[in-house]
């Protein structure tokens, strides 16, 4: 079971999101004074009184809205009022109460959940404001008095949450493989991540840029579970020019951070760009197990060439990251789509690989009695030895006399060799080497990496 979760709801430009960062306890959400900037729900994790809950900001509710995106965010809203355990409907002091507020009261009270009404922008201590009390009219109850910019009344307002959790809430699940989506605006990756939940959980239109966002999303297949990251598309700096837009990008950045297989989206139609390459070169300077989707491959004129053809131009273009997988599939008809979990599951255990030290130095053995190791003016490179120190990449510290001798070329040697002996054909790795000291029969005294 999840946990208790809480959904902030309101019209655009009430202060949801800047109540969502000071609950998080970070700058997760975008806070821009421009209506309409949270396009879709965006989970977090939160904590009060000893209880953990999962806190889910939306986009502002314009209840009789015909804009395509408006219409779609009243959607999202919707959604995450339906998931949540209880309601923080906020409303804004300073404009009083509009009939837009009505009209999301009267649906919050068709909804049967419980309702906390949070009236924002009270940011003067001491009496409430006479303002305040306008807002019974709602029939919602006691409207609570808080400014979530300068965090006063948040402890009441969380009091009042935690009132409506069911008893006994579970532990966050730590045993999940998180998965990012990225790749450049309206490539796809708001279909894909629908296509695989079954859901409209992210605004999908062919507007680019639509998702501005990290969205995480739980999926359970044949016994794993997954969290879905959907992300922003990533431009190129040129192109960035709003506020709101950087914050999605670095957003994007993070989630390839913090995920452990990258779905890196092209646009078949569009084929593989030095943006994609952009993109790509981040997640493999990351360290991370990625796989290439190949998206909207249905809509591509081909014969018995054609995928031999794009696969060889991907290769070349991302000549760094020859070795993740590649997978044609379209989200909009769900062709190959559940491909993608294989080469998930497969690149995900690779980087998961660990390697005893000495079948490790058995490896390195024989490779350097294959190819004897460089020499420069009379002296030659000396491998001691090799040990793993971590995962996620599988990363390895070679132990060496002289690390200027350690030519680029024969670490990719040694590379090569690790990888076929241990079936590490999917998955970045790491080589990093030290010198040993002279008097040292252990790890290095003096450290150089690359």
């Amino acid at each position: 079971m999840p946990k208790p979760t809480i959904a902030i709801v309101g019209r655009p430009n009430v202060g949801k999101s800047t109540l969502f960062n000071q609950i998080a306890g970070s700058r997760i959400s975008i806070v821009e004074d421009t209506p309409g900037i949270t396009r879709d729900r965006i989970y977090a994790q939160g904590e009060w009184c000893g209880r953990n809950f999962t806190l889910i900001d939306t986009g502002g509710i314009e209840p009789y809205s015909k804009d395509e995106i408006l219409a779609q965010m009243r959607v999202q809203a919707e959604i995450a009022i339906e998931a949540a355990d209880v309601i923080v409907f906020m409303v804004n002091i300073r404009d009083g109460l509009t009939a837009a507020d009505a009209d999301v009261a009267a649906m919050l009270q068709k909804s049967g959940k419980p309702v906390v009404l949070a009236a924002n922008k009270a940011d003067t201590p001491g009496e409430p404001p006479l303002e305040l009390y306008e807002f019974y009219n709602l029939g919602l109850g006691d409207p609570m008095p808080i400014s979530s910019i300068h965090k006063m009344g948040l402890g009441d307002l969380l009091d009042e949450c935690v009132k409506y959790f069911p008893a006994d809430a579970p532990e966050e699940e730590s045993d999940r493989l998180r998965v990012a989506v990225v790749g450049k605006p309206n490539a796809g990756k708001s279909s894909l991540v629908n296509r695989i939940l079954g859901e409209n959980r992210v605004i999908v239109s062919n507007v680019a840029g639509t998702t501005r966002d990290a969205i995480d999303s739980d999926y359970e297949r044949g016994g794993v579970k997954y969290t879905f990251i959907d992300t922003a598309g990533i431009r190129r700096k040129s192109k960035v020019d709003e506020i709101i837009e950087r914050y999605s990008v670095i957003r994007a950045y993070n989630a390839v951070e913090r995920c452990d297989v990258c779905l890196i989206l092209i646009d078949a139609t569009e084929g593989i760009t030095e943006q994609d390459a952009k993109i790509a070169g981040f997640a493999h300077e990351e360290g991370k197990a990625s796989v290439i989707v190949v998206n909207k491959w249905d809509a591509v004129e081909k014969d018995d060439k054609t995928m031999s053809a794009f696969t060889q131009k991907v290769r070349d273009t991302l000549s760094f990251m020859t070795y993740a997988p590649i997978v044609f599939i379209s989200a909009l008809t769900g062709q190959r789509v559940d491909k993608i979990f294989d080469s998930v599951a497969d690149v995900s255990e690779q980087s998961l690989t660990r390697v005893k030290t000495g079948v490790l130095n058995d490896v390195l053995a024989d490779a350097t009695l294959r190819v004897q190791p460089p020499a420069d003016k009379g002296k030659r490179l000396k491998l001691y030895y090799m040990t793993q120190v971590s995962v996620r990449p599988p990363t390895f510290i070679i132990f060496v006399n002289d690390k200027e001798l350690a030519h680029f070329s024969y670490i990719r040697y040694i590379e090569n060799q690790v990888r076929e002996a241990f079936g590490l054909t999917a998955v970045p790795l790491r080589f990093i080497v030290r010198e040993r000291g002279k008097n040292d029969d252990g790890p290095a005294v003096r450290t150089k990496e690359d």
